[in-house]
């Protein structure tokens, strides 16, 4: 069936049909692919067909997913020298490579660098790009299409209302990639190098954990062989977080990504207990770090006696004064604690194999090797430099008052001490009850004795709440790698919330990263913004308000109610409309709230289920708000979020943070007076 010449929507739909023809040809190839003689063992064959199985689904075609979304039309052939009468191409954009039977593409990967003018180019710097086309989907299939010619200096420049549409599209489901929407200000970040870490400061629905994403798909494209090598990971922060972005990496082709939460790094010992706030914010300090080193190091002790060795009939005696120099040259390397033990050894036999010399043998180093196996070096070196186990020492730390004072003094004082003691001391590891805090303390003494292996790339996303103890344990997964550091100073909401990025980036081993500033909000409508925004001055006064992009002002209202009934006809109204809705309020009142939603048979889920088509409304508990995002809010009670928590500014972060979940609209709902900070 031919298409119509004059009919340029049926054109590219033409295009996409063959688009996904041939990435199901694409797709069968591999499938076909016979690898029965190519390998010379099973384990070979295992990795080769367990990356063919990856590669398979890497060229899934998601039916209601575009396989492209934009079209740029070039003046000139990219890279040619743009003489005069040299002819333009024309690529498709989407979300991976699509090419023919010939090797032509016929979809170009929006991480190619022949792409990037799609995010960047403009009526002021048209990058050589004649014309601009989105596209607009139903259910995957092209709609609607709009241009800009961006080289006629007769068109004047506006916005795109399908990039308006699709940034507003109500949100059902985890949350999906914004490849189609990235703006020029975040592509810059996207694509910015592997050898560099990126802190991005960004408030509610700016991006930045999309941002955050779409880089590492980024980095996966442009040095895949590397980052094969090293591994990349993402850092969220809590498991609900981890689920709600679990799919945004896989629909733009990159199924290799771990995630995690900083919990889930540092899990040495299993968590029975919790920690007072003042004693969280004193094993948070990265002052622990010193008092760790110091316990640690206390262990080695100078030699008292010489050590023998005994080989036939031949003694061979390595006298104090040299094991102490050892000893010291060791301690002055400042390598890790473990590494200098396993040296000493081989130092010792060393020096007795230069007197076997001396006395005229030969030996070579199977003999170095046998001597520093014999029983009196090892027994010199368990005496010298004995082997410490990190979670033994920490509980040592944290149990014994002497022990504590001896290495904490002049780092902490008595007060801070008392605070991370434990009033009941615990007999073994496996009896303590170890909190959160004191797995990254277990995990720092780990490193002290042996080295973390490092990643290629970690991205830390919500990292204002992390502590300084815990950036050090983020860090050392990429002492040799970089990292992208995504949050919001104002919505820091535990009691070490960060305070500035600089002193934040100085724990996690990147001084000189560089820091940006997201400020122009994609997500929340302008009115539900700007209300938040009132809380700016109280929580963050350095901070630049977000401001809202969105032509749609959204819905927003502020309602007194006479109690929970009201409450929950307020979440049936917002159910009316497409999409999906939380209802957010402080955690102690969860119970009561469920408790009516059932009454009233209205189904709900808990944060990080997915919704459906027939059950749209999560119940969310304040402290698990942060990172999501629902179409619609119901927020309850905004003084008992702010009483819940220990002190009024993190309370009020708490409440900024509940504010501005909303995508579409947002209801307040109170029956106590409102904090008067938003008034």
């Amino acid at each position: 069936m031919s298409t119509p010449v004059d009919d340029p929507l049926a054109r590219e739909r033409s295009h996409l049909a063959a688009s996904r023809t041939a990435l199901r040809a694409m797709r069968e190839d591999v499938e076909s692919l016979d690898i029965s003689d190519v390998t010379a063992n099973w384990v070979n064959a295992e990795v080769l067909a367990r990356q063919i199985e990856e590669r398979i689904k890497a060229l899934a075609d998601l039916s209601d997913t575009p396989l492209f979304f934009g079209r740029l039309d070039y003046l000139h052939a990219p890279g040619s020298d743009k003489a005069e009468g040299a002819e333009g191409e024309r690529f498709y954009i989407g979300r991976r490579h699509v090419h023919d039977h010939d090797g032509d593409p016929m979809v170009i990967d929006w991480r190619a660098p022949v792409s990037q003018p799609f995010y960047r180019a403009s009526k002021k710097d048209p990058m050589d790009i004649a014309l601009r086309r989105r596209f607009g989907y139903t259910r995957g299939d092209i709609t609607a299409y709009e241009d800009e010619h961006l080289s006629d200096p007769a068109e004047t420049s506006r916005t795109s209302k399908l990039l308006q549409q699709e940034i507003e599209r109500p949100r059902v489901g985890p949350m999906r990639d914004i490849v189609a929407t990235i703006q020029p200000e975040q592509d810059e970040i996207v694509r910015s190098g592997l050898s560099g870490t990126v802190c991005v400061q960004g408030g509610p629905g700016t991006g930045k954990t999309a941002v955050g994403l779409h880089r590492v798909a980024y980095l996966l494209y442009a040095h895949r062989e590397r980052l094969a090598r090293t591994s990349t990971l993402v850092i969220g922060p809590n498991r609900s977080f981890l689920h709600y972005i679990e799919q945004v990496l896989p629909a733009l082709g990159e199924l290799t990504v771990q995630q995690a939460t900083v919990a889930d790094l540092v899990a040495h010992v299993e968590i029975k207990g919790t920690d007072e706030a003042a004693a969280a914010v004193v094993k948070g300090d990265a002052r622990l770090a010193r008092v760790l080193r110091r316990a640690l190091y206390s262990h080695v002790t100078m030699p008292t006696e010489p050590v023998v060795v005994v080989r036939g009939s031949r003694r061979w005696r390595v006298p104090v004064y040299e094991l102490e120099e050892m000893v010291r040259e060791l301690l002055d390397r400042d390598i890790r604690y473990g590494a200098a033990r396993e040296a000493l050894p081989q130092r010792i036999a060393h020096a007795v194999l230069v007197q076997m010399e001396r006395s005229g043998e030969a030996p070579d180093d199977r003999v170095q090797d046998a001597v520093a196996r014999n029983s009196a070096v090892k027994a010199a070196v368990k005496a010298v430099w004995p082997a410490v186990d990190p979670a033994k020492l920490v509980l040592r730390l944290l149990s014994d008052g002497e022990f504590l004072a001896e290495h904490a003094d002049g780092i902490l004082d008595e007060d801070e001490q008392k605070a991370i003691l434990w009033v009941k001391p615990a007999r073994s590891v496996k009896a303590a009850k170890w909190s959160t805090a004191d797995a990254v303390l277990i995990d720092e003494a780990t490193d002290l004795i042996r080295r973390t292996h490092s990643l290629g790339h970690v991205v830390v996303d919500e990292a204002q709440d992390l502590s300084p103890m815990q950036y050090r344990a983020v860090g050392r997964r990429c002492t040799t790698g970089s990292a992208t550091v995504l949050g919001d100073l104002a919505q820091g909401t535990t009691p070490w919330a960060t305070r500035s990025w600089q002193e934040a980036l100085a724990h996690l081993g990147k001084p000189d990263a560089l820091v940006e500033e997201l400020t122009a909000g994609f997500r929340v409508p302008t009115d539900v913004i700007t209300y938040a925004s009132r809380l700016l001055p109280h929580i963050a006064p350095g901070l630049t308000p977000v401001a809202s992009i969105r032509e749609n002002p959204g819905h927003f209202e502020v309602r007194p109610v006479a109690g929970t009934t009201d409450v929950v006809e307020a979440c049936r109204e917002l159910l009316r409309h497409e999409g999906s809705t939380g209802l957010i309020a402080a955690d102690a009142r969860v119970p009561e709230l469920a408790g009516a939603l059932k009454q009233a048979g209205i189904p709900y889920l808990a944060p990080g289920e997915e919704t459906t088509t027939d059950t749209r409304l999560t119940l969310v508990p304040a402290s698990l708000a942060k990172g999501l995002e629902y179409d619609y809010v119901v927020l309850d009670e905004p003084r008992a979020v702010v009483d819940a928590e220990p002190d009024e500014r993190t309370g009020l972060r708490r409440l900024y943070v509940a504010l501005t979940r909303a995508v579409s609209g947002l209801t307040v709902t109170h029956t106590a007076p409102l904090p008067p900070q938003l008034a």
